[in-house]
């Protein structure tokens, strides 16, 4: 199902599921639904819940990708050489590793900084690419000798065992893992092939290798296999997001239905329009176009800002102009990063624009702008006093 902004996706997948509960052909256990938060586990096993019961959806399998088959490891840990209760490292457990292997070595954090090796590590991980497959990579090697680091693969391979030996697990490799589980043990695949006879997958245009390939084993048997995402919001590449994988699906799935969800349910006409503008220029896209029985609303202003406190500036002086019978709570400003909220911050304490930082903290109230007002402060007060 290639579905829009808008247009319903959780929804569908939802009532997808409580349509194969209500057949009976189906039992809860045999039916796995990937997502790719818990959120949005939690919300569709809420909505299968108001329509079937909570008991039956209770026994879904049905969770993001990291949760389901960690609990698959956990069953078979021991036929891969670990114990049921291995340990799993979050991220910032795996880059203390990754530090302690780097000074171990004696190499220079400034040249193999811990953010960038965990990075790289990961999206080895995620196309599923192993310590000795690595080294065997003469395009990965030749692009680390490029970029001045030659012994990441040196890293790697100390990284991976040290996990092994301390019986632990990073989240790239409950992935990683479990596709070497199903690839040395044909019979434990075969049991949950046997097991889910109906897979689905939430926000499909996001997958990575190593997802696609669990996908794809585990439907293997009854291809049963639903998946729903969006071609034109696929912005996770850096994290090894595969947009290949909802381009491609009907040759990689021979018999395929596709279904276009282009109905859009939360926006204006105007928005629709401007986004399918930009949206058509996209390549390699699948093709759709979003429409709305919605009202038209009103027109998009584009404003091209100097810079970053011009742009603060206009959007405090857009504030003013439009506030009159209206509060300051009713204006929500989006932005990328969270570095953008400062000069936002700086125009609105100088027109005395009431703020607060959702899901963040306010650059004023950030631990090194309060140090360095402090010092700054203690100075003009020694200088008055002299």
């Amino acid at each position: 199902m290639i579905a829009g902004a808008g247009s319903g996706k959780t929804r569908v997948l939802t009532y997808k599921i409580a349509y194969l509960l209500a057949s009976g052909d189906y039992s809860p256990y045999q039916i796995l639904a990937l997502t790719f938060t818990n959120k949005a586990a939690r919300e569709m096993k809420e909505r299968i819940a108001s329509v079937v019961g909570g008991a039956t959806a209770s026994r879904l399998w049905m969770g993001t990708f990291h949760s389901i088959f960690s609990r698959i490891l956990r069953t078979n840990a021991e036929r891969i050489g670990f114990s049921r209760d291995f340990t799993i490292y979050d991220q910032s457990d795996s880059r203390s590793l990754i530090k302690t292997v780097i000074k171990e070595m004696s190499l220079d954090d400034k040249v193999y900084k811990p953010a960038t090796v965990q990075a790289i590590i990961s999206n080895a991980k995620n196309a599923l690419i192993t310590p000795s497959a690595y080294a065997a990579n003469a395009a990965l090697i030749e692009a680390d000798m490029r970029s001045k680091r030659p012994l990441i693969r040196d890293i790697y391979k100390i990284y991976w065992s040290r996990c092994a030996r301390a019986g632990a697990m990073d989240f790239d490799d409950l992935l990683l893992y479990t596709n070497i589980l199903f690839r040395d043990h044909p019979d434990v695949l075969e049991f949950y092939q046997n097991q889910f006879r109906y897979v689905l997958v939430d926000e499909y245009q996001d997958t990575n290798t190593a997802q696609f390939e669990l996908i794809r084993l585990l439907a293997g048997k009854y291809k049963n296999l639903c998946v729903v995402g969006d071609d034109d919001q696929s912005i996770y590449k850096f994290r090894g997001a595969t947009i290949e994988n909802i381009l491609s699906f009907e040759k990689q799935y021979h018999g395929a239905k596709v279904i276009r969800l282009e109905q859009n349910y939360r926006s204006t006409k105007s928005i629709l329009d401007a986004a399918n503008a930009v949206i058509s220029h996209n390549q390699g896209r699948k093709g759709k176009k979003l429409w709305t029985k919605n009202a038209s609303g009103d027109k998009i202003t584009v404003y091209e800002a100097l810079n970053e406190s011009d742009e603060a500036n206009y959007v405090a002086g857009r504030i003013f102009s439009i506030s009159k019978g209206k509060n300051f709570k009713d204006f929500a400003i989006l932005y990328r990063t969270n570095a953008q909220s400062n000069a936002l911050e700086y125009a609105f304490k100088r027109n005395s624009i009431p703020y607060r930082i959702i899901g963040g903290t306010r650059f004023f109230d950030r631990a090194e702008v309060k140090a360095v007002s402090y010092t700054h402060l203690r100075a003009h007060e020694t200088d008055s006093y002299l």
